[in-house]
């Protein structure tokens, strides 16, 4: 059985090694994205290099990836995401 890949849309967390802060995005392609960034070629992180891939959610909708990262950019989801790596943002 050869399964067909769907198109997926991501929502990612990059946090910037050099000043710690957290960038949340969506994305249909999540690895172009990150080395888009890592080049410099996004205004916003372009001073905060090297950018690393901390968190990612995948959907099969881009309104609901959409959606999603609105949430997360929220005080409350900005909780959940702390929330949900606490181990592997402390060590």
């Amino acid at each position: 059985m050869n399964p067909v890949r769907p198109l997926w849309f991501y929502i990612y967390v990059f946090k910037s090694e050099k000043t710690g802060i957290f960038y949340t995005g969506a994305t249909g392609n999540l690895e172009e994205r990150l080395e888009q960034h890592n080049k410099g070629q996004v205004f916003y992180t372009r001073n905060k290099l090297p950018i690393k891939l901390i968190y990612f959610e995948a959907c099969l909708n881009k309104n609901d990836a959409y959606r999603r990262e609105k949430y997360l950019k929220t005080g409350m989801g900005k909780r959940y995401i702390r929330n949900r790596l606490k181990e592997g943002l402390t060590g």
